[in-house]
């Protein structure tokens, strides 16, 4: 099983489509860690993967509400934002955290503040922008239990997405 991918993209319309194929594949208890700089496309990845899980409302940022809660094809969606310093470890702390481990799909922008906080079995999903238009996304299966499996199996179905090149080694 695979337990990382690199992918490159070459647009905001690709990004978003390869959000849409992970939607399409992931199941309830799933959660995304999503890293990388400001406009590297973290809320890009996060309107494909709503789309893909049959979310029809319009996607934006939780960066001030701190996070949405959306009904998607297969129960929760939960989209939070961490660049808050200090909210949003008082988010959490009041019971943001028990969504986490309940049976819905979650995402987490800027993760990396309060991952001691987050479940150990989940997929990290780094982005980098080396330049205005490619983004470079590494995928990282992290755990070791049933759900890491199951995100190694989301990671092995992906499928070829137009504008994504696979550089997986």
């Amino acid at each position: 099983m695979v337990r990382e991918r690199t992918l490159h993209s070459g647009s905001a319309a690709a990004t978003e489509a390869l959000g849409a194929a992970l939607g399409e594949l992931l199941e309830p208890g799933a959660l995304l860690l999503l890293d990388g700089g400001l406009g590297a496309g973290k809320t890009c990845l996060v309107r494909g993967l709503a789309r893909g899980l049959g979310v029809r409302e319009r996607i934006s940022s939780p960066t001030y509400a701190l996070m949405q809660s959306y009904t998607a094809r297969h129960g929760p969606f939960h989209h939070l934002d961490a660049w808050m310093e200090g909210r949003e470890r008082s988010l959490l702390a009041e019971g943001g955290a028990e969504l986490l481990h309940a049976p819905a799909i979650s995402a987490i922008e800027w993760a990396s503040r309060v991952e001691d906080q987050l479940p150990p079995e989940r997929l990290r999903i780094l982005i980098e922008q080396p330049d205005m238009e490619t983004r470079s996304l590494r995928l990282t299966v992290e755990g070791q239990g049933a759900m890491a499996g199951r995100l190694e199996q989301v990671l092995d179905r992906l499928p070829g997405i137009p504008g994504i090149r696979d550089s997986t080694a």
